[in-house]
């Protein structure tokens, strides 16, 4: 648990996620980042509202700061991105999505992403030669688009940090708030 820091203060983060996102994947590390410190926006592919996925149902909505095609990579210090099955496999389907996450790449910025997140990544081209770590079945296909993947709660390399599951996020969190200080 985290505990109120001023670690990444006058840093602002974007969290890119849309309908289906896994639950505790947003809300834990969206806590963690506040906690630390950051200002917190929500990037969407649509306004309003977006619904998280919670074990085998919906869960908690939360609200849409900026549509994805309004926003610059240039706004934020760095990117988180939720897993869930569905949120990133409509995020990577999505050019501007896409467009934003490897604006972050090409910058040099701090990105963190967990779980189905890392498939949101495999779209921009940017995982040849990084080590990462996902869900198990996405071993295969970070693999073939030229990553090192590794089976381990957390990993950090070039900027990027990727972690397995909701049962890793205490090291996710930690690992996350120190690459985007």
């Amino acid at each position: 648990m985290f505990t109120a820091t001023n670690e990444l203060k006058n840093k602002k983060i974007a969290i890119l996620a849309t309908d289906g996102f896994e639950e505790s994947e947003l809300f834990e590390p969206k806590k963690a980042l506040e906690d630390a410190g950051a200002k917190v926006a929500i990037i969407s592919l649509k306004s309003g509202d977006i619904k998280a996925w919670k074990h085998t149902d919906w869960g908690k909505k939360i609200h849409v700061d900026a549509v994805v095609g309004d926003s610059k990579s240039s706004q934020f210090d760095g990117l988180m991105i939720p897993g869930g099955v569905m949120n990133p496999d409509k995020l990577r389907m999505d050019k501007k999505a896409v467009e934003f996450v490897k604006s972050f790449v090409t910058e040099g910025k701090p990105i963190a992403s967990i779980c189905h997140g890392p498939q949101v990544l495999i779209e921009t081209g940017m995982t040849k030669g990084k080590k990462l770590t996902s869900w198990a079945s996405l071993k295969t296909d970070l693999i073939n688009s030229g990553a090192d993947w590794v089976d381990e709660e957390v990993v950090l390399d070039h900027g990027l940090v990727t972690s397995r599951s909701p049962d890793d996020l205490p090291a996710f969190n930690k690992m996350m708030i120190k690459n985007f200080k």
